[in-house]
């Protein structure tokens, strides 16, 4: 058994039961699960915790709208969240619903006592709401008038409500934060909260409601609801038993939490107003924030208006459930947006689990049957090459390690296949059936053999944490089982004469990228059926982006110009931005980076004329949403006296990132 190492307490951000998630959203349960089940091979008690955040406005007008009670439709929406999450293989020990009555008592408690102590007070909330995101704004946040979150409208609003005094803690959360570098991760986003909202200043917080019913009600107040991240945040101490007049040994042996993992759009609340509200409850603070990138379909932010969505069920359908674990856990980078599609996935099928894993599995296998009846015995006829195979088996662990403890979960399953490509180079450096011709050098194939098993047995041990049921598959067909975690630093443990099984199962046979297609156009054409029905109101939409101006410009010095970075760039995919007639989503190849950038020139140009192209783009641009899109640069064009536009191009073909001076 691997050491024991005490506990560690983890946490997901709930998911909001607004609707089916997709696989952007499933992504973060199957990274969470990864790091979960890495905890508990390593020794660790875990205790993994996620599940459904289920109040507010937006809610009860969705149950509104579909002639059902708020509870009714997050009892339906909860529990597709619940199947996925149990369908991607997820091992938590605890799914929350915000509507479970004891976290409902719970937050009537933590509200009253904060408020009885000072830290809450009622007055009134005059600004501009937003109620996709549940959010108000002033007029100086906005971004091109619209919400500065999702790009949508914003409505004057007015109402009671009561306010939680962030600005009395603020001064103690900067001071934490600069004492503990770990707490926000990764680095960039602890420099975004306190550059932009901590050091500015904090304003202080809307905590409740009145306009609407569907929500915790504030017991000493009815006509309030706990506003929704009082509320939803609690979740990660009510549910393991915080109580404010006396908390459970759950809670005791568990909080403070070693990891909250959550979305890069919503660490403002978990390392603001969390950090803040445990301040005020005299609690410790949770050891570490991971605030994870997006996954990006196509390099776009996933919506169903957008009808682009990709489900991780569809996926599961079509490859399986580990083929999906591991494309969105190797395709994610630590920082930056990662991108799927659905032929990426196929490639990363065929190249990597079909290629590197399944057929070195299934070669191994069928060579020690062909050869050896299915013996592996170990002979002691070893030659130079074997070292370092066995240097890489018995460093893997190590080096996977190493990326764990960073949350570089991309990086370790990088590590374990790195493992696996290198059998399959061994197998070519010995060439067993040269060997095999020989009978001199039947031991030393039998020598061969056993380095391969032992090897593929210690990369599925470690592989166990991505991807469970493909390890499990391997090991039963070397007949062995999954190593403990403390002796994957060894090579040679295999029992010497066991037998593999006689007919390997093929882990992942090559798919056909026009049959994928088929398929994938049907769930498609399907998903877009289903939209329009859902929402037929979406058929007729206006343009709600701001019209491109193009003006007279005041002279600048060639300092000024030089102050701007122009480049070559290859446009690789293109869409149209919904509910607008005049803007295109490009996604441009810059060099080795991919930048977004939105471009009011649908007139003009289809999205299927755009890929392909070589332009000129302005890459230092500072970024902007226009219709709720982000745009991260800007493409160079001409325009006539009728305003007709064209992309300016190179004249001679010139790579991408070449530099315009």
């Amino acid at each position: 058994m691997a050491t024991n190492k005490g506990k560690y307490y983890m946490t997901t951000a709930i998911a909001y039961a607004s609707g089916k998630p997709h696989i952007g959203n499933t992504y973060e349960i199957v990274l969470a699960d990864a790091i979960a089940r890495y905890k508990r091979a390593e020794g660790y008690d875990v205790y993994f915790q996620t599940g459904t955040d289920e109040h507010g406005q937006k809610i009860e007008e969705k149950a509104e709208a579909k002639g059902i009670t708020p509870k009714q439709y997050v009892d339906e929406v909860s529990s597709e969240i619940h199947r996925i999450w149990d369908l991607v293989n997820a091992s938590y020990d605890n799914f929350i619903r915000t509507t479970d009555e004891d976290h409902e008592k719970c937050v009537k408690k933590i509200f009253k006592k904060l408020y009885d102590q000072g830290d809450i007070y009622k007055s009134s909330y005059e600004g501009l709401y937003c109620t996709p995101c549940e959010s108000f704004w002033t007029e100086s946040q906005l971004v091109d008038g619209k919400c500065p979150d999702c790009g949508r409208e914003v409505k004057p609003a007015k109402e009671e409500a009561y306010f939680f005094k962030m600005s009395k803690y603020a001064d103690k959360l900067i001071d934490y934060i600069n004492e503990h570098p770990e707490f926000i991760q990764p680095v960039s986003r602890k420099n975004e909260m306190m550059n932009n909202f901590l050091l500015p200043g904090l304003q202080d917080l809307c905590v409740s409601r009145t306009s609407f019913d569907w929500g915790i009600p504030v017991d000493f107040d009815p006509k309030h609801v706990v506003y929704v991240w009082l509320d939803a945040l609690t979740n990660y101490i009510t549910k393991i038993g915080y109580d404010p007049d006396g908390s459970s040994e759950l809670f005791n042996k568990n909080w403070p939490a070693e990891l909250h993992l959550i979305g890069k759009d919503i660490v403002r609340f978990h390392t603001i107003y969390w950090p803040i509200f445990l301040m005020a409850l005299d609690l410790p603070l949770p050891k570490q924030v991971f605030g994870h990138p997006w996954l990006l379909q196509g390099g776009e932010k996933m919506s169903k208006s957008k009808g682009n969505v990709i489900y991780a069920d569809d996926l599961v359908d079509l490859f399986g459930v580990d083929a999906t674990r591991y494309f969105v856990l190797h395709e994610m980078p630590f920082e930056n947006d990662g991108v799927i599609t659905w032929d990426l996935v196929v490639e990363r099928y065929n190249s990597d689990l079909a290629n590197i894993l399944g057929n070195l599995v299934n070669r191994t296998i069928s060579m020690s049957n062909k050869y050896f009846g299915g013996v592996i015995k170990k002979t002691g006829v070893e030659e130079e090459v074997d070292a370092s195979l066995k240097e890489v088996v018995s460093t893997t662990r190590q080096k996977v390690q190493d990326k764990m403890d960073k949350l570089r979960v991309a990086d370790a399953i990088t590590e374990v296949f790195n493992l696996f490509r290198r059998c399959n180079k061994y197998i070519d450096e010995t060439t067993p059936w040269v060997l095999a011709k020989d009978e001199a050098k039947m031991d030393r194939l039998s020598e061969v053999l056993y380095n391969l098993v032992e090897s593929i047995t210690v990369g599925a041990s470690i592989l166990h944490s991505f991807l469970p049921e493909t390890a499990d598959k391997i090991v039963a067909q070397l007949n062995t089982t999954i190593r403990d975690f403390d002796e994957l630093d060894q090579f040679g443990l295999y029992e010497s004469g066991n037998k593999v099984v006689e007919k390997p199962e093929m882990l992942f046979a090559r798919l056909d990228q026009k049959e994928v297609q088929e398929k994938v156009d049907a769930i498609m054409a399907k998903q877009k059926e289903e939209f329009a029905a859902e929402n037929p109101e979406t058929a007729e939409s206006s343009d709600d982006e701001e019209a491109i101006d193009i003006e007279s410009k005041d002279e600048i010095t060639f300092e000024d110009f030089g102050k701007m970075q122009f480049q070559v760039g290859k446009i690789i995919a293109c869409e149209a931005v919904p509910k607008s007639k005049k803007l295109l989503c490009s996604q441009v190849k810059v060099g080795s980076q991919i930048k977004q950038i939105v471009s009011g020139i649908r007139k003009y140009y289809t999205p299927e004329e755009m890929v392909g192209k070589k332009v000129m783009v302005l890459c230092n641009l500072k970024p902007a949403k226009l219709a709720g899109v982000l745009s991260e640069g800007m493409l160079l064009c001409a325009e006539d006296a009728e305003g007709n536009l064209a992309l300016m191009k190179p004249e001679k073909d010139m790579p991408s990132g070449a530099e315009i001076a």
